[in-house]
């Protein structure tokens, strides 16, 4: 093969640092240690072809003190590897005295080299990344086919694991190329689902729910599940954050949004840095549970710098992070309680008694109480009934464009504008002929 008709690294193939987890990946370890124990050999490794012309050796298993090591370059015309590829030496060399081509390289005599195995790295689509070598210091003419057989095997688990890896690692750039697209905010859409006070029926605010391009295959705790793989996870919760901001102007006056934000973006600091300049008297700030809290001291105390600007609410409360002990530590104004506690809550008495004992609590440490995902007359029935303070959920609307729902706040409807409809929303709105007659303060 003419050496023109090969072009390492092959096209496409990324040539920057490896990814932790395959430069330290100890399955290839495991392999390579099995390739010396089989053959009888000092030296095993993995070695890629990177940019201007060199080899890197990427995993070494030795016991020998060498020179080189994961890491080493050097040009990929002083390696057996690539005149192997070249075909100017064979793949298994039981002695290298036996090649006369052999004994121009320099290592050959420096390790020494006596016995040599060597394969290419294949991926699946026949692009060479690498090779896979065996190199013994003493000639051993008991080699032969029977172990090229198995230096295939091992070779192929090898290449496997590569190829996943350098899978992983290019979606892994597809999604942060995803996701900085999204950090300036212009393709974030807020949407604003009403809440309403329960034992009235008027509405006193909304949450600001962020919504993507693709809602309906990639939902928004995808996108910030996503961000925080990447490392971007604050900046995009940001980017929502300053979105959601712009719409507080559309609220009706006596009205508040909550807006959403993370333990990591709040101890971030940059939460408190994007209130300046905002109407903070129309703001909640809630505490939501994309992460476990390592330590709530730490998070109190920045929740205590917020609370001279906005009130705080905690989001899930019932079945996330928030236990009875940190919340009454982080002083809230608000509780919501987690949809998981509204589901079918007039059939279920151990519901409706750990809801009664949250708006205690929420009575005793003098916040209010915000019950997500009522969907029928008879949920809201029940939280009313318990002293359940507000609720939210398509009972009384979907999430909306913004001014749909600042007409919906001011009591006014076209019916014209299409509600938001999230991935995992699963139980349709309650239709026109279930519903009771509206109570005091809500519309026909």
């Amino acid at each position: 093969m003419a050496v023109a008709e090969i072009q390492l690294p092959a096209p496409g193939i990324p040539t920057g640092p490896l990814a932790d987890e395959l430069l330290h990946d100890e399955s290839l370890e495991r392999v390579l240690a099995a390739v010396r124990g089989h053959l009888g050999v000092e030296i095993a490794f993995v070695s890629r072809y990177v940019d201007g012309g060199q080899r890197e050796l990427t995993h070494v298993s030795t016991d020998l003190q060498l020179p080189m090591g994961a890491g080493f370059r050097e040009p990929i015309e002083n390696s057996y590897c690539w005149h192997i590829l070249e075909g100017r030496l064979p793949e298994l060399i039981q002695d290298a005295s036996d090649h006369p081509f052999a004994k121009t390289l320099a290592i050959t005599d420096f390790l020494p080299v006596g016995c040599h195995l060597n394969l290419p790295l294949r991926l699946s689509d026949g692009r060479v990344w690498g090779s896979f070598c065996a190199v013994g210091r003493q000639p051993d003419r008991s080699l032969g086919e029977r172990d090229m057989h198995v230096l295939r095997a091992f070779a192929s688990l090898a290449a496997e694991r590569i190829e996943s890896s350098l899978n992983d690692d290019l979606e892994l750039q597809e999604t942060r190329a995803r996701i900085t697209e999204m950090l300036d905010g212009h393709a974030i859409t807020i949407f604003h689902q009403p809440i309403h006070a329960l034992d009235t029926g008027e509405p006193v605010g909304v949450e600001c729910l962020a919504r993507f391009p693709n809602t309906t295959r990639r939902g928004p705790d995808t996108w910030f599940d996503d961000a925080n793989r990447v490392g971007l996870g604050v900046e995009l919760e940001m980017a929502a954050v300053r979105a959601a901001l712009e719409t507080i102007g559309h609220l009706p006056p006596g009205k508040y949004a909550a807006v959403n934000v993370s333990p990591s973006t709040i101890l971030s600091g940059a939460v408190e840095k994007a209130l300046e300049g905002v109407d903070r008297a129309k703001l909640v700030i809630e505490v939501t549970e994309q992460e476990q809290v390592t330590d709530f001291a730490v998070l109190g105390r920045h929740l205590v710098r917020l609370k001279e600007m906005v009130r705080i609410a905690i989001d899930d409360v019932g079945t996330g992070y928030s236990g009875l002990r940190h919340i009454v530590d982080l002083k809230p104004d608000i509780l919501k309680m987690d949809m998981a506690l509204t589901r079918d809550i007039h059939r279920d008495p151990a519901r409706r008694a750990l809801t009664g004992a949250l708006v205690q609590l929420s009575r005793d440490i003098g916040c209010k109480v915000v019950a997500e995902g009522i969907e029928t007359i008879e949920e809201r029935a029940a939280m009313a009934a318990l002293g359940v303070d507000f609720g939210q959920g398509y009972f009384f609307a979907r999430p909306l464009p913004v001014v749909a729902a600042q007409q919906h706040l001011l009591g006014i409807s076209d019916g014209e504008d299409e509600p938001d409809i999230a991935p995992h929303e699963v139980r349709p709105m309650p239709a026109d002929t279930d519903a009771l007659p509206p109570l005091r303060g809500m519309s026909a």
